[in-house]
């Protein structure tokens, strides 16, 4: 296997969520925001736009929708957002219709690049040494988010970050075995759940050693358990939000 600095910290990540109480400096920003800038884009759309949440009042609010102390708290929040708002602007002001910007093909090319900038950001902030979370709970509760973020139409939050000086050293988490998930051609279909009973063990000691109080608590647990158990939450709202902000409104 071919090992460099890039590779290794791949490799290696580990999610941070205890910061130093220490801000981003205008150098560090500028560098961040240059390589969102330059990630590849579908159809050269560009439909990805980064929001800095440096509003204490905002980062609260963001923090209690969140439900997690580290948001917003210590280090910087960025928000990363599907945008099709500002296309649609150069659209109508050039004297055209809307087109497609409201099909859901469109918004999966956004979403794409939204993520492809969020991903190439997550290197970049590693590569300089800071440490990173990803935020998917900022659509934990996305109608509430929606009105807080103060979004225009054709714009939906996709993935937060919280970024800083790291302030812990948690262990690396044992992912599943590439034979389960890194296929040649074809889909394999001759899964059983009794493969992973190695794998299991790796989760449940990592539980272990990392919190002695944590229930014990392997892979297959967790997602035979309630994460996936059929019950009503409010990400339930994102259809409902998504057509609320004008986004896939060929989905019925």
């Amino acid at each position: 296997m071919i090992h460099n600095s890039t590779i290794d910290n791949q490799i290696n990540h580990r999610s941070i969520r205890k910061f130093k109480d220490q801000k981003l400096n205008a150098e560090q920003l500028e560098t961040l925001y240059t390589v969102f800038q330059h990630t590849a884009t579908s159809m050269f759309m560009q439909n990805a736009t980064l929001l800095h949440i440096t509003d204490e009042a905002k980062r609260a609010k963001i923090r209690e929708l969140c439900n997690q102390q580290y948001v917003g708290a210590e280090g910087d929040l960025f928000i990363f957002v599907v945008d099709l708002y500002r296309n649609q602007q150069i659209r109508q002001q050039l004297g055209k219709d809307d087109g497609r910007v409201h099909m859901s093909d469109l918004f999966m090319q956004g979403m794409d690049d939204t993520l492809l900038a969020w991903q190439n950001v997550a290197n970049a902030v590693e590569s300089m040494g800071l440490g990173y979370v990803p935020l998917g709970t900022i659509n934990d509760h996305p109608l509430a988010m929606l009105d807080v973020l103060d979004l225009p139409q054709l714009t939906f939050p996709a993935l937060g970050m919280q970024v800083g000086v790291p302030d812990q050293e948690p262990q690396l988490k044992p992912r599943l075995p590439l034979q389960f998930t890194t296929f040649e051609n074809d889909y394999p279909r001759d899964f059983q759940v009794s493969d992973l009973a190695d794998y299991d063990q790796l989760v449940t000691t990592y539980y272990d050693l990392r919190d002695s109080n944590r229930r014990i608590d392997s892979f297959t647990k967790q997602i035979s358990g309630a994460k996936l158990d059929s019950h009503k939450i409010d990400r339930d709202q994102l259809p409902e939000l998504l057509h609320q902000q004008g986004l896939c409104l060929d989905w019925q």
